[in-house]
């Protein structure tokens, strides 16, 4: 399948054009948009923290972080059920945090400061260049600049395309 990088230039385009004009009906209506994504308007779901857990890693060095992905219960249903691709409406969080040495017990490593919060969205309709996901990279609650975004899908594209470009593994 060729790529056509104007249509896709395009198509982010028109996603950020999409994503600035519901922000500014939003604030015209007196409501407050959450922090949005660039390129593809994801926020963090609200409520996640109470979702449950797909599994934890560790991500050494550069990085050196502890993660948790969470599920909402769509992406739970797919991942118990081992439905691929993952249905419309799924929706995983990433919490990533620095590893720490735990100052109680001194093989066990813990939680530091947070470093970000990552979230995929499975809407085929409203990302078709992105395999059906959307993606957004958050710290301190604002989203990081486009630039980073558009690493998002060529990472999970070039390494778990086969598993509907994600990465995380059901932890049974």
């Amino acid at each position: 399948m060729a790529f056509d990088r104007h249509a896709s230039g395009r198509s982010a385009l028109l996603l950020c054009a999409a994503a600035g004009l519901a922000l500014a009906m939003a604030r015209a209506s007196g409501e407050e948009a959450k922090p949005a994504s660039p390129i593809y308007g994801v926020t963090v779901p609200d409520g996640y923290r109470d979702w449950r857990l797909i599994a934890p890693a560790l991500e050494d060095a550069p990085l050196n972080e502890l993660r948790a992905v969470l599920g909402n219960d769509v992406a739970v249903r797919a991942y118990r059920a081992g439905t691929l691709p993952f249905p419309d409406g799924s929706v995983l969080v990433k919490l990533a945090w620095t590893r720490t040495p735990s100052s109680e017990f001194e093989s066990a490593t813990v939680p530091g400061p947070a470093t970000t919060v990552q979230v995929m969205v499975k809407d085929a309709t409203r990302y078709p260049q992105s395999g059906g996901w959307g993606f957004g990279r958050f710290i301190d609650g604002k989203p990081v600049d486009a630039a980073q975004h558009q690493t998002c899908f060529a990472c999970h594209e070039a390494r778990v395309k086969e598993r509907d470009f994600v990465f995380t593994r059901y932890a049974r």
